[in-house]
């Protein structure tokens, strides 16, 4: 795979890159990578309302999906973000890989209800915990909101859910922006 440095210096640039991902496959069949960020946007809407910055992290967490190693993509996607949107979303981006490492090392049972693709990416990825990275994890402040994108990735993967589309985003993606 050719690996393509994404990077998002307006919110124009975001813009148009989220629209084509539309076009592009997300782990289940008549699933784009965008329909998975919206649904995934809207379920952490329902958990948290108030929490707009939690709910634009859970629509652009996959922005860099199928443009580098499937391992470095959350580190990428906040890279690319990183002039665009504000520091808390750009952590919970980075943070949403290390959080499905923590829930599968830490509750044996979650494992099982990975999808054959996520099982695969999470050994990509690093596979379990350590104590010291479980210590880590844990200890960050954003943890448990990290762990609630990843309920919220988990439950964003139904093929035909109808959701809002980008149009009820836009708002929510100029609040969270360093230059709203």
């Amino acid at each position: 795979m050719t690996e393509t440095k994404p990077y998002f210096p307006t919110l124009e640039a975001l813009d148009a890159f989220l629209e084509d991902m539309a076009t592009r496959p997300c782990e289940a069949p008549d699933l784009s990578e965008l329909d998975h960020g919206l649904q995934c946007a809207e379920v952490l809407k329902a958990m948290r309302p108030d929490d707009v910055e939690l709910q634009v992290a859970g629509l652009l967490h996959d922005v860099a999906h199928g443009l580098c190693h499937i391992r470095d993509h959350a580190e990428v996607g906040a890279h690319a973000l990183r002039d665009l949107m504000n520091d808390r979303v750009n952590a919970l981006i980075a943070l949403h890989v290390a959080a499905k490492r923590y829930l599968v090392t830490t509750q044996r049972t979650y494992r099982d209800r990975l999808s054959p693709t996520s099982l695969r990416s999470f050994e990509l990825q690093g596979g379990d915990m350590s104590a010291e990275e479980i210590t880590q994890f844990a200890s960050d402040p954003l943890s448990d909101d990290a762990l609630r994108l990843r309920e919220a990735d988990d439950a964003a993967k139904v093929v035909g859910k109808v959701v809002p589309g980008l149009d009820a985003w836009r708002d929510a993606l100029r609040a969270c922006a360093r230059q709203a």
